[in-house]
């Protein structure tokens, strides 16, 4: 009877430290910018008992309520899910285990802070604005978090001047000419793509004809260590089975992983991989289909 009683008492503690499908997802969608579908699946999940151990999903239901919170309409329906909101986040911000979380998911909440401060600038002239309350808010909320510095994207990544690297330079000037095509499931040209046909699109501009799926570019590709990827070699990810999505890099060696993609939510862009929470875990490898400089 004391170990059933011991196994009850610390089941919880083991089962927050691990992984877990349905906050790995919710985490996934809100980083992708779904923010009505994580509020609504945050939601689902308070509800539902078997997650009374975790403070995720009202974290995630708190964050989406503030992005969601920058659409008037969407304010105006929901004053006291975005209240409640920053009510809990304050509190929250000042315990040990929000604290562990917010450093945790640092990334999350520098865009965040971006995105607010952008908002809370425009809204500076409108009279029904609380503007007090928001600016106090934001200054509370982020106050000694050791914040990420962030632009308003990344489609405007500096590519190298490097001469050794003239034709990678130029794949992915022709692939950034792709930025802001939607995503479209099996698309391999401008008007729509998937990842692996934004990626054979691309190298078949350079003369080069590779696998359709990105399961068997992977299994085809020369293959790289971290160290080696650069600009112009693909990066491959998957969700725990077989390869299942695919980007191109535009770093070079030695700096931060960024890759060009066809993101599902954003269509062609450019994230940076080396701080995501959700792309960097799902690595499965490195590849190139250029030959090597003789």
């Amino acid at each position: 009877m004391k170990r059933i009683l011991l196994c009850l008492f610390f089941f919880p503690y083991f089962l927050s430290l691990a992984q877990n499908p349905a906050l790995d997802h919710l985490e996934m969608i809100y980083d992708q910018g779904y923010y009505k579908l994580a509020f609504r699946k945050s939601a689902r999940l308070l509800d539902n008992p078997e997650y009374d151990f975790s403070k995720l999903p009202r974290y995630y239901r708190s964050i989406s309520a503030l992005q969601l919170a920058q659409d008037d309409h969407w304010y105006k329906k929901h004053e006291s899910a975005v209240a409640d909101a920053r009510s809990f986040l304050l509190t929250w911000r000042n315990t040990d285990k929000g604290q562990q979380v917010f450093k945790a998911h640092i990334r999350e909440l520098s865009f965040l802070k971006k995105d607010l401060d952008a908002w809370i600038a425009l809204k500076k002239t409108s009279k029904d604005f609380p503007l007090k309350v928001w600016q106090e808010f934001v200054t509370e909320l982020f106050a000694d978090l050791p914040l990420l510095e962030v632009d308003g994207g990344t489609e405007n990544f500096v590519l190298s001047n490097r001469p050794e690297l003239k034709g990678r330079i130029a794949m992915i000037e022709d692939a950034k000419k792709q930025l802001g095509v939607p995503y479209v499931s099996a698309g391999i040209d401008p008007s729509g793509f998937d990842c692996s046909g934004f990626t054979s699109f691309v190298m078949s501009h350079q003369g080069k004809t590779i696998p359709r799926r990105a399961k068997d570019q992977f299994e085809q590709c020369a293959k790289l260590t971290e160290e080696e990827a650069q600009i112009g070699d693909f990066v491959f990810f998957s969700n725990g089975g077989e390869v299942n999505h695919v980007g191109i890099l535009i770093n070079e060696k030695g700096q931060p992983k960024t890759m060009i993609h066809a993101s599902s939510s954003k269509g062609i862009s450019i994230v940076e991989i080396e701080n995501s929470t959700y792309w960097k875990p799902r690595i499965v490898g490195y590849g190139t289909f250029i030959a090597p400089e003789k």
